[in-house]
């Protein structure tokens, strides 16, 4: 599980510091998670191709979480893109994408396919046979998700030398893989157990931002092995969370703890602080295996 952070400031872009948005890779897919303006030049910079991207999470309709979106939108056009692009986000990012695509006269000749979102309540809004995306429900000024990322249990792994020795014929591998016992080659029943290794552990990745503090997302992102959650305000402005629904270090790091994750990723900093330490020291005083997401940081997992 691979995550590049694009950009993790607040409210404005600056020469130097991007807004909202990040790349998860995770089990051959490659989605794309918010889309402040400038995404598109940060894709490039980093060198991650646009037609892996398939999937776009937009988490609610704050500008510095999407006004990338309809210039990365028409750059795929430019490029000819053909391959179906999936947007998903809250109700209204249809009509306010469809209606700049349609004054500008730039009408996508590849399908863009809008999940518009309106619970409250988890919901499961993508799947397949290797991973599934549910919503996280936050408490922000506007209708605001998270997403958590959840891989599927991959198959056993064939142990090659135990496979050979036991005479077992390559077209019982897969079955194999899958956890069944196989006749070999001599018509004796060989226990999968003894010829495969146990897969490996799927990896999950829960994203939060924006959002006051919320216990009530504990129980969904519980045992998640990465969670991204917003710390805008050092506890020296604790008191602006509360009016703008916003959350600091502290209480990041409060949630990791409870929820009792595997590594907290810090971001969304507002632009009034010089330095980032001072976040991850005050959250380390709740919780300690805590990361600073920093534009262009890759984080490998």
């Amino acid at each position: 599980m691979k995550l590049t952070i694009l950009g993790c400031y607040s409210a404005t872009p600056r020469t130097l510091n991007n807004t909202t948005s990040q790349v998860l890779e995770i089990n051959n897919h490659m989605f794309l998670i918010d889309c402040g303006e400038g995404t598109q030049v940060q894709l490039r910079r980093h060198k991650i191709k646009f037609n892996r991207i398939k999937h776009v999470f937009i988490s609610h309709l704050h500008g510095d979480h999407f006004f990338g979106l309809v210039g990365l939108i028409s750059t795929f056009r430019l490029l000819t893109r053909e391959t179906d692009l999936h947007i998903y986000g809250p109700k209204g990012i249809k009509e306010v994408i469809t209606l700049q695509m349609k004054l500008a006269d730039s009408w996508t000749n590849y399908k863009l396919i809008f999940h518009e979102l309106t619970s409250t309540e988890t919901e499961l809004i993508f799947e397949d046979d290797k991973v599934e995306v549910h919503t996280i429900p936050l408490n922000h000024r506007v209708y605001t998700n998270g997403f958590l990322f959840k891989e599927k249990a991959g198959e056993r792994k064939l142990d090659i030398k135990a496979v050979e020795a036991a005479n077992i014929d390559t077209a019982y591998f897969r079955k194999l893989k899958q956890g069944f016992d196989v006749n070999n080659k001599d018509g004796i029943l060989i226990d999968y157990k003894k010829v495969t290794k146990p897969a490996n552990k799927p990896q999950s990745y829960a994203f939060c931002s924006d959002t006051m503090y919320k216990e009530d997302i504990v129980p969904l992102i519980k045992n998640v092995d990465v969670l991204y959650h917003e710390s805008t305000f050092l506890e020296k402005h604790a008191h602006l969370g509360p009016k703008t629904k916003h959350s600091t270090a502290i209480e990041a790091a409060k949630i990791a703890k409870l929820a009792n994750v595997g590594t907290l990723v810090l971001g969304h900093y507002s632009t009034r602080y010089d330095s980032l330490n001072a976040f991850k020291e005050e959250a380390q005083t709740v919780f300690k295996n805590v990361e600073l997401s920093e534009d262009g940081k890759t984080f490998e997992f």
